[in-house]
């Protein structure tokens, strides 16, 4: 397997199975003690972790399919970084309540945004 395949498919697989234990730890330990609009904004990091998560196998099967494209590597290092930066705040948001940790949500947001975009122009530019 390509060292980039197996990046992305290792990433996807590790950050899949962290949003089922987060999903786990909001539902059983969290519900009682977070109020809702917290517990709220923690179920949308976890949404958006999991999304992201088979997002890097989308990121893996591409990149297993043109070997060396830098779009596609570039695509799931930003996704990666939004899954981090997005979810990330959100989950410390929520458990701290520190409100400037919302600042850095929109960043995760627009590394999400660029990283499909990117896939999707690795893609179109292949040469038929």
């Amino acid at each position: 397997m390509e060292p980039l395949t197996k990046l992305f498919v290792i990433l996807g697989s590790l950050n899949a199975g962290l949003s089922v234990i987060f999903g786990a730890f909001g539902a059983h330990l969290l519900k009682e003690r977070l109020a809702e609009s917290l517990m709220t904004t923690f179920q949308t990091g976890i949404q958006y972790h999991f999304f992201h998560a088979l997002g890097l196998f989308a990121v893996a099967f591409v990149a297993s399919q043109l070997p060396g494209a830098n779009l596609v590597k570039w695509s799931g290092l930003l996704m990666f970084a939004g899954i981090i930066l997005f979810s990330g705040s959100l989950y410390l948001l929520s458990l701290t309540g520190i409100r400037w940790l919302g600042a850095i949500t929109p960043v995760g947001g627009i590394a999400f945004i660029v990283s499909w975009i990117l896939l999707a122009l690795a893609v179109w530019f292949v040469p038929q």
